[in-house]
């Protein structure tokens, strides 16, 4: 049966005062025009308290609060981290206390540990893949399997073992080298591998007995250290895959001994939303207590304005 051409009757709709009303945006959330010369901390203040720019605000004081109450700041770094040029900031921050200690992947440590030789990483792969070029830096593999093995034979974890061999004899561009800071500082660097991803893996020295140990064991140094975060952060940049399946992994086994994780707090940063970190770092891990924060935006920005914010809240409380 077809239905009637008919007006719906609008003569008995209800209303309600406007004021009385629950509402998601209010005018003393509204953000503030900059004002020259503010600096830094005042122009995160100026901020909207809505949605990414509150959660910004919240990521910095979480920060903040872990580092001056001795609750743990991991830092989980993706390859693009380190190449995108951000080692000298992650280095200040290291030295101010604001890192506890840094997980990251296989391509991350070849990024840095080409940095720290000769002062330049990332080759060009379109232009080298097709002459058969592509990741054959006699250096990069030789040294750096060299140094697994010899690490991993003398007990140490894959991060261990690459710090312990920049730190013997620093290299030209030391100070740019996030490992070797923190060989320096003395801040635990664990590498979680995934075989044949990596350009080392290609070359005759690369030792699978020696990588694989390695990073097992980097994995439960790794999971120590997500267990005293109890009341402390872990932030996730640019890994979309290996580190935020190993982070699920390490809130697991912590559980599985008694952590409750009452006030943790997970930050993924990125450039955009991707099924694993969202859930396996910022969902799942806080389902039941703890927040989880995402911030989307490119690393070369984010990472210098989130460390410039925190250092500006910590100077001033």
């Amino acid at each position: 049966m077809p239905f009637p051409y008919e007006e719906f009757d609008l003569s008995g709709v209800t209303t309600y005062p406007l004021k009385s009303r629950a509402s998601k945006a209010r005018a003393e959330d509204f953000g503030r025009p900059y004002e020259h010369g503010a600096g830094i901390g005042r122009f995160v203040d100026s901020l909207p308290n809505i949605l990414a720019a509150a959660d910004f605000k919240a990521v910095v004081r979480a920060i903040v609060d872990a580092k001056r109450s001795n609750a743990g700041v991991v830092w989980g770094l993706g390859a693009h981290v380190i190449k995108t040029g951000l080692g000298p900031i992650l280095i200040d921050l290291m030295e101010r206390g604001f890192v506890s200690a840094i997980a990251t992947n296989g391509a991350a440590v070849i990024h840095d540990f080409e940095v720290a030789l000769v002062g330049a990483t990332s080759e060009d792969v379109d232009e080298a893949l097709g002459p058969g070029r592509f990741g054959m830096a006699d250096e990069t593999g030789r040294l750096l399997n060299g140094a697994i093995v010899d690490g991993v034979g003398a007990g140490l974890g894959f991060g261990q073992s690459v710090a312990r061999f920049l730190a013997a004899e620093p290299p030209q561009h030391a100070r740019a080298s996030v490992l070797s800071a923190a060989a320096r500082l003395e801040i635990p660097v664990t590498v979680h591998v995934a075989v044949g991803t990596d350009i080392i893996h290609m070359h005759p020295a690369a030792s699978g007995a020696a990588i694989g140990e390695g990073s097992l064991r980097d994995f439960r140094y790794f999971v120590s250290n997500v267990a005293r975060l109890e009341r402390g952060v872990f932030l996730n940049c640019g890994s979309a895959v290996v580190l935020p399946e190993v982070f699920l992994k390490a809130i697991a086994l912590s559980r599985n001994r008694g952590v409750t994780f009452a006030g943790l707090t997970t930050v993924n940063l990125d450039f955009l939303r991707g099924y694993r970190p969202l859930t396996n770092v910022v969902a799942r891990p806080t389902a039941a207590s703890g927040r989880g924060f995402s911030l989307v935006g490119h690393h070369e920005i984010m990472i210098p304005l989130l460390a410039a914010a925190v250092i500006e809240l910590d100077q001033t409380l």
